[in-house]
C-alpha cells in the first residue's frame, strides 16, 4: 500500500474523500503577482519604489527586462501546480518610448497577452498609483491639486479599458484592483476632504462603460504605510462602504489590517452581501511587510474559511508579496504552493460534520476532530497532487540550477 493509499484511508475514517479534495484543488485558480520578480520596479519610469511600500534586500538575479521577467515567471510556473493567472501592474507596460501612465493603451500590453495566451491563462490587472513623479505630496486620486487628481483619474480609466482588453483576448474575466497610497505621515487637519476627492475620482473612473461580466473592479483598503502612518484615505471603512455603494467587489489584503484582526473572520460577513470577494494573500510581520506566504495559521484559517463557506468559486485569490532578500523564483513558488497547501488543508476537513457538531453544541467532539486533523497526513495527499500535476516536489534543486545558469549572470 502506498503512502497516499494509507493517507486516503486515514482521511476516510475522518469522513473526508481525498480524491474529491484533490480534484477541487486542481480547479482553484491562483492569480500570481508578477512584481515579486523585479522588486516592484516595473518598466515605465525607473523610479525607486515609493508610495507607502518598500522592498528590502539585494539578492542577485532581479529581472531587469520584460524578457527576463517572463522567463523567470515561466520557471516559477513550471514548478507551481494547479490553475494559475498572471497578475500585472500597469507599470509593467512594454513601450517603445516614454508613455505617460494616463496614456497607456492595450497595445502596450500585447506581449503580455501573447505570453498569457500561449500558456492558457487569464490576466488580472492593477493600476499603478505609486513610484511616479505625478504622485505629489504622497497623494494621487485624493489630491487637492486638480492636475494631479485628473492625471490619475485618466490613468484609472485607461487601465479599465486595458482590463477589458485582457478579458476579451484571453477569454477569462479580469480582476482590476484599485489601491492608492494616499495619506499623511502626521495628523491631518481635514480627514473628510481627501476622502471626498477620492470618492469623486472613483466615481469618474467608474463612469466609463465596461462589461461587468468581463471585468471585476475591486477596491483595496489599508491601515497605513511608510510615510503615511497617521491617516490613510482608503481605509477599510471607506473602501467597504464604497464597494457596497457602487456594487463593485471588495478586496481584502491580510497585511492591511491591525495585527489582531482576522481576515478569515471577515470572509463570511462579506460573502453574505457580495456575489464575489477578492483576497490578496500575503504575510505581514508587525506591519504590511509583504513577506513570502507560509503554511501558517493565518493562511490556513483564510483557506479553511473559504472552503467551509463553500465559496471557492466566489473568491478571487491572488498572492501579493515581494522579498528581495532571497531567491525570487523560490519566493514565488514557496508562497503560491503554501496557499495551495492551505486550501488543500481546508478541503481535507469534514466541513459538514464539523458544522453539525457546532449546531448540536457538541464542542468537545468538534475540538477533538480539529486536533486530529492537525496531525493527519496532508503531506502525502499533497505529494499525490504534485505527482498528478507533473510537478516535482523538490523545487529547490531546480531553482538553484536556474540561479547558477541564468540569474547569477545578471548585474
Amino acid at each position: 500500500m502506498s503512502r497516499y493509499d494509507e493517507a486516503k484511508k486515514i482521511y476516510a475514517d475522518l469522513g473526508v474523500d481525498t480524491e474529491k479534495a484533490i480534484q477541487a484543488l486542481k480547479s482553484v485558480c491562483v492569480s500570481v503577482h508578477c512584481w515579486q520578480g523585479d522588486d516592484v520596479i516595473g518598466f515605465d519610469s525607473g523610479e525607486a519604489l515609493s508610495g507607502g511600500i518598500q522592498t528590502t534586500g539585494n539578492y542577485p538575479g532581479k529581472a531587469r527586462t520584460p524578457h527576463e521577467l517572463m522567463a523567470d515567471m515561466d520557471k516559477a510556473f513550471s514548478l507551481i501546480p494547479g490553475s494559475k493567472k498572471l497578475n500585472l501592474h500597469a507599470c509593467y507596460a512594454i513601450t517603445d518610448g516614454n508613455v505617460g501612465r494616463d496614456e497607456l493603451e492595450p497595445c502596450h500590453f500585447e506581449k503580455w497577452v501573447s505570453f498569457a495566451k500561449e500558456r492558457g491563462m487569464g490576466i488580472d490587472f492593477n493600476p499603478t498609483f505609486f513610484s511616479h513623479p505625478m504622485v505629489k505630496d504622497g497623494l494621487t486620486l485624493s489630491s487637492p491639486d486638480e492636475e494631479v487628481r485628473a492625471y490619475w483619474v485618466r490613468h484609472g480609466i485607461a487601465c479599465l479599458k486595458i482590463a477589458e482588453y485582457f478579458a476579451n483576448e484571453t477569454g477569462v474575466p479580469c480582476v482590476m484592483n484599485i489601491w492608492i497610497p494616499d495619506g499623511y505621515k502626521d495628523i491631518p487637519a481635514d480627514r473628510l476632504g481627501p476622502r471626498a476627492r477620492f470618492k469623486r475620482s472613483l466615481d469618474e473612473i467608474l463612469s466609463t462603460s465596461y462589461d461587468k461580466k468581463k471585468v471585476y473592479i475591486t477596491l483595496e483598503s489599508k491601515v497605513f504605510g511608510i510615510g503615511l502612518e497617521s491617516y490613510t484615505v482608503g481605509s477599510a471603512e471607506f473602501c467597504l462602504s464604497y464597494a457596497d455603494h457602487k456594487g463593485i467587489t471588495p478586496l481584502m489584503d491580510n497585511g492591511h489590517y491591525h495585527p489582531t484582526e482576522s481576515v478569515a473572520d471577515k470572509i463570511s460577513a462579506l460573502l453574505l452581501y457580495n456575489e464575489k470577494i477578492a483576497l490578496h494573500v500575503t504575510r505581514a510581520i508587525r506591519w504590511d511587510s509583504d513577506h513570502v506566504v507560509l503554511f501558517d495559521d493565518e493562511t490556513r484559517d483564510i483557506a479553511c474559511e473559504i472552503v467551509s463557506c463553500g465559496a471557492l468559486d466566489r473568491v478571487f485569490l491572488a498572492t501579493d508579496y515581494f522579498d528581495a532578500s532571497i531567491n525570487r523564483i523560490s519566493a514565488w513558488i514557496t508562497g503560491v504552493r503554501n496557499l495551495q497547501k492551505a486550501l488543500l488543508y481546508g478541503l481535507l476537513m469534514p466541513t459538514e460534520r464539523m458544522a453539525e457538531l457546532q449546531n448540536n453544541n457538541e464542542m468537545t467532539e468538534l475540538m477533538y476532530v480539529r486536533e486530529e486533523l492537525k496531525v493527519a497526513p496532508i503531506g502525502d495527499v499533497w505529494a499525490e497532487f504534485l505527482n498528478r500535476e507533473g510537478v516535482v516536489a523538490d523545487y529547490l534543486s531546480e531553482v538553484k540550477k536556474y540561479e547558477s545558469e541564468v540569474l547569477i549572470s545578471r548585474k
